[in-house]
This record gives structure tokens, C-alpha cells and sequence, in this order.
């Protein structure tokens, strides 16, 4: 089984993947977090870091850029390819955030099925490889039968299709019917994006799509990085070392965000999805969730890691 890591802004930067990789692997691409299109391709110093090859090293990576003008999109891809070295680019039309899609981007774009067969039309003239991260709608899921017919139509690298639509965010479950329909109907290669937080999920959707070779996990891997290992038959993870991956995550993001706020907000946000994988733990995710000091956060972090109760 072939596994991704999903672009998750604010989680799966360049800090992330490779501290993760160090301490977990089983990763066989990464994906950015959206890159948005700017004048003449500029990056911002953040997104500079996230994409330079130096920060990246020993990983496939894969640069996600934002974007609903073709020649928008190719200026990135020009500009990430001359500076380093990149051929192959995703296009985000998944995201449902609520600012991006009012601008008709992500899984707004969705929504204009047209214009969205025109600007594939523009970038499938380059010469790069460019795959589709897509939901399967932007308010119903029949908007699919459309899309798959659009995406039919183009050299698609890969078709990455997290099966909910663009109205549904995160909530209610993905449309597996709307995902085999795509299996039966797509010529291309495909991969499966949500919901896998565990082996047992691995299992049910393995058994649901015997021939699929290919998944993409986000949230799963924030509240267990050691997923993907076990997917592919690793062991679990010793609690030191899960206890170490925080600790250096924790140093890493230190030397790039400015004060000590930004750095507990940073890790709050992975310390509670990381939560998911304890039970019994609910006075130290309290503890955690009110920590007003890196010292103190670590401290509950690690009580919950190293005495909390691991599911898998």
C-alpha cells in the first residue's frame, strides 16, 4: 500500500514532515500545505521554507498550489520548478474553508464546472505532472458524475478524492458509493483520502476496495504518527519514542515562531489530536489544554504519553 501524508495547513509543513520522518517514517509522498498563487510566483518566507529541497530531504514531495487560473497555476509551477527543481504539482480543489471557497478556490471551485474544465484545459498544455486533490462536490454528492466526465478528459496524474463534498467539511462520513463510482468509471490513478484513523478503518476499507494501492491520511497521522509504519506491518510505537518526536517537534518549531504563545498554540493543536490515541486521560488533556507555559505543556504531554492508556 502506497501512503501519503494529506496537506493540512498550520500541521504538515516542512517542520512536521521531517521531524516525522525521522522519528516514524512509512511515508511514500508528502504533500505541502497550499501554496496561493502570487504575482509573478512569490513565495512567502513560509511557504519558501516549506518547499526548499534542504528542508526536505530524503522525502517525495509535492507542492500543492491553490489556484483558479491556469495561468496563475503554471506561473507557480515555472517559478518552483527553475528555483528547485520541481516536475510534478497537485492542485487544490478540496479545501472547504469558508474564506477560500467564497473565492470560488479549493472545493469552491467545485461549484463551476465550466470554468473548472477550462482551467484544466490551460494547465494540462505544461509539461509537468499534475494530479487533482478533489472532494466530489461542493453541495451534492451527484455533482461527482460531472466532475469524473471533466477529469476523464485530461492527462490527470493522479486523482486523489476525498469523498465528501465541499458543504459537508469534515462532518458526517465520506460517500463511499461516490468513491466507487469513480473506481469504475476513472482511467485513472487513483487514491482514497479520510477517515482512516486506524488499522481497523485500513481493514474496513481494504475489504470495501480490495484493488486500491493508494491512500492519503491527515488526521490520522497527527493523532498517531506511527500509522503508516503499522499499515505497512511495522510494530507500535515504544512510548519513548513518541514522547522523543514530540520533544523535538517541540525545539523545532521553537527556532521559527516567535514567542512562546505561538509556539504552545502550535503545539496544542498536535498534543489534542494526539489525545485521540490515549483514554483515560481526560484530567491531563485538561491540563494541557489550560498550560500557559512550554514547561508545564510538556509535563501533561508526556504524562499522558508515557502512563496514559494507547489504543491503536
Amino acid at each position: 500500500m502506497n501512503i501519503y501524508l494529506a496537506p493540512m495547513e498550520g500541521l504538515t509543513g516542512n517542520i512536521y514532515r521531517a521531524v516525522f520522518n525521522k522519528h516514524f517514517g512509512g511515508v511514500d509522498k508528502f504533500f505541502t500545505p497550499f501554496l496561493p498563487v502570487a504575482e509573478k510566483g512569490a513565495l512567502s518566507t513560509k511557504g519558501y521554507r516549506d518547499v526548499l529541497p534542504e528542508n526536505n530531504a530524503g522525502m517525495k514531495l509535492v507542492p500543492q498550489i491553490l489556484s483558479n487560473s491556469a495561468e496563475g497555476f503554471l506561473v507557480m509551477c515555472d517559478r518552483l520548478a527553475a528555483d528547485f527543481g520541481y516536475d510534478e504539482f497537485n492542485i487544490n480543489l478540496g479545501c472547504p474553508s469558508g474564506t477560500v471557497v467564497s473565492k470560488g478556490r479549493g472545493a469552491g471551485f467545485l461549484a463551476y464546472p465550466e470554468e473548472l474544465d477550462r482551467f484544466l484545459d490551460g494547465i494540462y498544455k505544461s509539461r509537468y505532472k499534475i494530479s487533482v486533490k478533489t472532494r466530489i462536490g461542493m453541495a451534492q454528492p451527484e455533482e461527482f458524475v460531472r466532475l469524473i466526465s471533466i477529469y476523464e478528459k485530461y492527462p490527470v496524474h493522479e486523482l486523489i478524492i476525498h469523498p465528501r463534498t465541499g458543504k459537508d467539511k469534515y462532518k458526517n462520513t465520506p460517500n463511499w458509493d461516490m468513491y466507487a463510482y469513480a473506481v469504475q468509471n476513472s482511467r485513472h490513478r487513483l487514491c482514497y483520502n479520510g477517515d482512516i484513523f486506524t488499522l481497523e478503518d485500513m481493514e474496513k476499507f481494504k475489504a470495501a476496495f480490495p484493488m486500491a494501492d493508494t491512500v492519503m491520511l491527515g488526521r490520522g497521522v497527527i493523532a498517531d504518527p506511527a500509522l503508516p509504519a503499522l499499515i505497512k506491518g511495522g510494530k507500535l510505537p515504544d512510548r519513548q519514542q513518541l514522547t522523543d518526536f514530540f520533544a523535538e517537534l517541540c525545539d523545532e518549531y521553537a527556532k521559527v515562531l516567535s514567542g512562546s504563545t505561538n509556539l504552545l498554540h502550535k503545539m496544542k493543536e498536535v498534543a489534542l489530536y494526539l489525545s485521540w490515541r490515549f483514554e483515560g486521560c481526560e484530567k491531563t488533556v485538561k491540563r494541557i489544554k489550560k498550560a500557559k507555559n512550554i514547561d508545564d505543556f510538556k509535563a501533561a504531554v508526556f504524562d499522558m504519553v508515557l502512563n496514559g492508556e494507547m489504543t491503536v
